[in-house]
């Protein structure tokens, strides 16, 4: 089963995925490491991709006033949805 992918920052999940991209690429890895290489980085992608969206989210909220003018609404946590 894949284990649960947490990173701090998003550019370090940046990173940590083109590390992984660049394992494959080499084309060193024995076939049961690449496969567990490449599920590491599609888990990846998707909490990337999420973090993307909720940034996304936040800098429509901030620039999206009732009025027309900007305004920063704290997002809900993920913590708080649960």
């Amino acid at each position: 089963m894949a284990e649960e992918i947490k990173i701090q920052r998003f550019d370090e999940g940046v990173a940590q995925l083109e590390a992984i991209v660049k394992k494959l690429e080499s084309g060193d890895l024995p076939l049961e490491d690449a496969l567990q290489a490449f599920e590491s980085g599609i888990g990846l992608v998707r909490v990337l991709s999420e973090r993307l969206t909720a940034a996304e989210a936040q800098v429509e909220l901030l620039t999206r006033g009732t009025d027309g003018s900007m305004r920063l609404q704290p997002m809900p946590r993920e913590e708080d949805e649960e």
